[in-house]
């Protein structure tokens, strides 16, 4: 007798999320309302790879900082060569950016992308180990519109997709004020040591600036009478960073001064923001993404010296909060032209004819292995036909075919070979119709 095999269990990765069919309309709007933000400012898209070189987020992100020492995803390869799952996307693009030669390219240059980055974090609501994230990245200018634009870029496209949006802004200062700030703030923690969670004890000499956006409660109560980075800036930082207000000013834009946004990574200089969802019942921001400037992150990287920003913003997370705000969305295009068929030799006539009016620029959909005429009606309205082409035998035998208008219900028989220009002319008559509805 032959032992039974045992059954496997499959299921997925922990902290991983599987995007079905019905949440694919979200993500669908989100591409799109970035895509066209994207053409309007200019940018173009950027794929970089998942997997990188190690080193590429140890020196840009920090050795010291959480994402590289307990988040993220590496390994060794066959090969031998330090690898890791990209946590975040600004140093892939800066990396392609100095590696394709882009710095001879008229500045700046604009990019853009919409990709999963991985960290190994505490999966919890809207925040999973692969999370989606689209970004928006302007490197080669300095000038203080160029940030506002990229505040106002992720501030319209959330305000476009329905969410009530909030932007806190700081400036962390250049390079000179900012290690005059950290100075300033290690002196200020230093009788504070004791009072500090086991993290910022470690941050205190490493990574200081992280001690301000702690989420340990002791810890943000001994943060509320730290010095400000805006009194610590140098005259220039000062400048660029009131002149990025007085254009937010200028866009009308909702945001508030917050000096304990620093972001996280070591490679951010001057502005710096997040973005905040703010249509909670118990007052909570929700925090969506963020940004700021970068001016020294492509020369660490071996570039020469290039001023440079950008934001991400976590896409889950976006949905996540479109659907608790139940934001109407919009379906898309109807179908013009559903086709069902009565038959095998209808049905293989069906398929011809499917091709010849996809070719021909019309929307059409079918279900061609459905047999009953009820049925097909069923999915006809389902997709949104505006009409159905019905073909039997008999209408093989008349070389005809019946154009069903699936609103009245009207159907009428037509020559199979007059077909196009009959749906063409019923469609402009249909628009019309809508137009004059409207009105």
């Amino acid at each position: 007798m032959v032992a039974k095999k045992k059954k496997v269990k499959v299921q997925l990765v922990k902290g991983m999320k599987d995007i079905l069919p019905d949440e694919q309309l979200y993500w669908n709007i989100i591409r799109e309302k970035v895509e066209n933000f994207a053409r309007n400012y200019g940018f173009s898209r950027i794929d970089t790879p998942i997997v990188e070189f190690t080193n590429l987020f140890k020196r840009t992100v920090g050795e010291d900082t959480d994402v590289v020492s307990k988040e993220m995803y590496s390994f060794v390869s066959q090969g031998g060569d330090k690898l890791s799952l990209r946590p975040e996307n600004t140093a892939s693009v800066v990396r392609s950016y100095i590696e394709h030669g882009m710095l001879n390219l008229p500045q700046p240059v604009k990019l853009f992308y919409i990709g999963p980055q991985f960290r190994h974090d505490n999966p919890q609501a809207g925040r999973y180990r692969q999370f989606w994230q689209f970004g928006f990245e302007a490197i080669g200018d300095d000038d203080p519109v160029i940030d506002a634009q990229m505040i106002a870029i992720s501030y319209f496209i959330l305000k476009d997709l329905g969410l009530d949006i909030e932007i806190q802004v700081n400036s962390v200062g250049d390079s000179i004020s900012r290690t005059e700030y950290i100075k300033v703030l290690k002196k200020y923690y230093q009788d504070k040591k004791k009072s500090l969670c086991k993290d910022c004890s470690l941050r205190l000499n490493k990574n200081t600036l992280r001690l301000l956006d702690c989420k340990n409660k002791k810890c943000q109560e001994l943060s509320e009478e730290t010095p400000q980075m805006v009194d610590h800036l140098s005259e220039d930082s000062k400048e660029h960073f009131m002149a990025v207000l007085e254009y937010l000013d200028e866009l009308d834009i909702k945001y508030s001064l917050n000096p304990k946004i620093v972001r996280g990574l070591d490679y951010y200089t001057r502005t710096a923001w997040e973005i905040f969802e703010c249509s909670s019942k118990d007052g909570k921001l929700n925090a969506l993404g963020g940004g700021g400037r970068y001016d020294n992150l492509v020369d660490m990287l071996g570039g020469r010296e290039t001023p440079a920003i950008g934001f991400a913003i976590g896409v889950e997370r976006v949905i996540m909060k479109m659907q608790e705000a139940k934001v109407e969305l919009d379906k898309g295009k109807k179908f013009d032209i559903y086709i069902a068929q009565l038959g095998i030799e209808a049905r293989k006539k069906a398929m011809h004819l499917f091709e010849e009016l996809r070719l021909a620029g019309f929307s059409v959909t079918e279900n061609m292995s459905k047999k009953g005429l009820r049925d097909q009606l069923e999915m006809a309205n389902k997709k949104g036909a505006v009409f159905t082409l019905i073909m039997g035998q008999k209408e093989i035998a008349d070389e005809t075919i019946l154009i069903r208008d699936m609103e009245s219900g009207v159907q009428e028989i037509v020559d199979y070979k007059k077909i196009k220009s009959e749906i063409r002319k019923r469609l402009d008559k249909n628009i019309t119709k809508n137009l004059k509805l409207k009105k």
